[in-house]
């Protein structure tokens, strides 16, 4: 199994500009059950059992349960568990 990258060594800009983060949804860095790499990947709220009208800016990844999603690393279907919400790449994207 591969071990975890440090976060400073990751260029989270880049990642979530990636083919493998999805095209919609919440960014999040999340660590795969799987293999155990952490990626920016993109899910609904709903999917981490969170009501959708909530201010993002209030949310917290301790607040979001493990959704499910396609790895990358380990080409499975695997539960990811959320360590952060990546807001401030949400408001980028906005241009805020």
């Amino acid at each position: 199994m591969s071990a975890n990258a440090d976060r400073d060594d990751r260029d989270l800009e880049a990642d979530p500009a990636s083919s493998t983060s999805g095209p919609v949804g919440v960014p999040v860095d999340a660590v795969c059950v799987g293999c155990g790499r952490t990626r920016v990947t993109r899910t609904s709220l709903e999917a981490m059992e969170i009501d959708p009208r909530v201010d993002l800016s209030d949310l917290d990844a301790a607040d979001c349960t493990s959704f499910k999603h396609v790895c990358r690393s380990c080409w499975a279907i695997t539960w990811r568990n959320p360590i952060a919400i990546l807001t401030g790449l949400l408001e980028s994207e906005r241009g805020e």
